[in-house]
């Protein structure tokens, strides 16, 4: 029982390097150990490489199907982290929007006072003033002109 609480509390690199060749008695049984053990670290290393093969083809399944594959988080680099960066002080002040008035721009070709009829407001109703509306339209007319000038002769 002590011996598989050990074996499942050491990695598989720590278990490895722990077996021991002086332990063994017989040379010929040392050898073979030997070599069973670079056997296992072979596959071992195998095993890892085929493993990240694997996920990098479930990724690109993953994107062809439309998914997305597993992010790549990057460990940062805590010593040379600095909080200085180089637009720190363009997020930290406010940018000040010079959008001007629409209205400003457009050009007035007429005014029109448009009138409410007198008999359909109530008797207490006061006049406050006008509010301003602007409609912009296009207007595509021909605009043909024939002029007759005047023709003058003298002999």
């Amino acid at each position: 029982m002590r011996q598989k609480i050990l074996v499942k509390d050491l990695s598989q690199t720590e278990l490895l390097q722990s077996i021991e060749r002086k332990g063994i008695a017989e040379e010929s049984m040392g050898q073979k150990v030997e070599i069973l053990l670079t056997l296992i670290e072979q596959l071992q290393l195998e095993v890892k490489e085929l493993r990240v093969e694997n996920q990098g083809l479930r990724d690109e399944n993953n994107r062809l199907k439309g998914e997305k594959g597993q992010p790549e988080i990057k460990a940062k680099n805590k010593k040379g982290f600095t909080s200085n960066h180089s637009l720190e002080k363009e997020r930290q002040t406010p940018k000040n929007d010079n959008k001007g008035s629409k209205k400003a721009g457009i050009k007035i070709d007429r005014e029109e006072i448009l009138e409410y009829p007198q008999e359909l407001l109530p008797a207490e109703a006061q006049f406050k003033g006008y509010e301003e509306v602007i409609i912009q339209d296009i207007i595509l007319a021909t605009d043909n002109v024939l002029f007759r000038k005047e023709k003058y002769y003298s002999p």
